[in-house]
């Protein structure tokens, strides 16, 4: 796994938390995949940590330069179709959460 870098403040992080169903666990990893390769693309998008545990709780933290940023990949026509797709399929709870990165520390070994 490697870390996202941290990046020159303020920038912003959104950071969503879900918990699985067990249900087309192939179809979530094809549109996860798919998701990861377009939000690479979107303007103002700096990187992305995720992580799954075996009980289903998953993080996922994507960073971002700007909320203007932010809002339009929430609006992305694809991005809206999965994340609809995920509520009513593959996720039993999930919460979304917007915050303002004021600054960062990282160590590398």
């Amino acid at each position: 796994m490697t870390l996202a870098d941290t990046f020159g403040a303020p920038y912003y992080a959104v950071i969503f938390t879900s918990v699985r169903t067990e249900l087309e666990a192939r179809e979530y990893d094809d549109a996860a995949r798919r998701m990861l390769e377009l939000v690479r693309q979107q303007p103002g998008f700096l990187g992305v940590e995720s992580a799954r545990g075996d009980d289903g709780l998953g993080i996922t933290v994507s960073y971002w330069a700007s909320e203007a940023a932010i809002l339009v990949w929430k609006e992305h026509p694809e991005h809206r179709d999965i994340r609809e797709r995920g509520r009513a399929t593959w996720y039993r709870q999930c919460t979304t959460r917007v915050s303002r990165v004021e600054r960062g520390y990282s160590f590398r070994r």
